[in-house]
């Protein structure tokens, strides 16, 4: 209710009553002052889109000139001819300036980690909390859509306390949440900035007509998951490697990373084995170690089963890999 509140206070600014706003996503002026309060998505997208085209001004009262409606669809299209997302984000950063000088976004990349950092040129007031949420989900909602791939982030971060709705946030955002922080912003994995576009011009007509739900719902899909996976279950071969305990290190739930998997193409077994036999592999042709610690080293609980996997992998027993390698 917050974020409602807010879009209540851009009416103000610019003089005008949110009543049809609110009536048109069926809120009632008297739950505004509900300090617990909730909206559905559905709700927020219809009072987002409704108070944009009112006002004529897509940042709703945020910065110190208007964003005249379908100007983040022009954003957009400015970014989507890139031939992958890195330079996608750089020419949003790039163009994002033409359309207000109050807050700059700015991309670095350091030790395969990838930041997106927002500096404010002015004091946003009243409404800083949601322009900054807002911006930063404008941005991660289009990078997704326009890879077709959750970018999961691994920290995102907020210059001011923790409010009394932080319970909200990690819906929006999800990886580490840090508030009072220096800047706004967040981090993901630098692979993300690889990935080529998969949309085209009649993909962003599409996305356009309903475009509120990217900054309000997070994307699914995440192309890199079986990536990740592979790499967690490499760091930590010889530990047992539960749907769970994967799923809580990338903070999703079992269900999910197996829906997403799926999505991939892969399964959570076909990658422990994959990984579990290059493992293996490496360890017969580069050490003496007996078989026996081999399979210990993979997680494996006995030298006999570790032995029965190896040979369905591989058509030959550990012994006759090492010796005719």
């Amino acid at each position: 209710m917050a974020f409602v509140r807010a879009i209540v206070d851009g009416y103000a600014r610019y003089g005008q009553s949110p009543d049809r706003a609110l009536a048109h996503a069926q809120i009632a002026p008297a739950d505004l002052t509900e300090p617990a309060g909730r909206v559905t998505a559905a709700q927020f997208e219809a009072l987002s889109g409704f108070a944009m085209q009112e006002l004529d001004d897509e940042a709703l009262g945020w910065f110190s000139r208007r964003l005249p409606w379908g100007t983040y669809g022009m954003l957009c299209r400015a970014s989507l001819g890139s031939p992958d997302l890195g330079i996608a984000i750089k020419r949003w950063c790039r163009h994002h300036r033409l359309l207000t000088d109050d807050i700059a976004f700015d991309l670095t990349v350091k030790d395969s980690v990838a930041t997106v950092s927002m500096i404010e040129h002015r004091a946003l007031g009243p409404l800083r909390e949601f322009c900054l949420v807002s911006n930063l989900r404008f941005l991660h909602g289009f990078a997704s859509w326009a890879i077709d791939s959750r970018v999961s982030l691994l920290e995102a971060g907020f210059p001011y306390d923790a409010p009394p709705h932080a319970d909200a946030y990690p819906l929006m955002f999800g990886g580490s949440l840090v508030f009072g922080a220096a800047r706004a912003g967040y981090s993901f994995d630098s692979r993300y900035l690889a990935l080529p576009l998969q949309r085209d011009e009649a993909a962003l007509r599409q996305m356009l007509r309903r475009a509120l739900p990217l900054t309000v719902l997070q994307y699914r899909r995440d192309r890199l998951l079986g990536q990740r996976v592979r790499e967690l279950l490499r760091a930590r071969s010889a530990e047992p490697a539960s749907a769970e305990s994967l799923a809580g290190l990338m903070n999703m739930s079992s269900r999910s990373l197996h829906r997403q998997l799926q999505a991939e193409g892969v399964s959570l077994q076909s990658l422990k084995d994959e990984v579990r036999r290059t493992l293996a592999m490496e360890q017969l042709r580069r050490t003496d170690k007996p078989i026996k610690q081999v399979a210990q080293a993979v997680g494996f609980r006995n030298e006999k089963s570790f032995s029965r996997a190896f040979l369905a992998w591989t058509g030959v027993t550990p012994g006759a890999f090492r010796q005719t390698d």
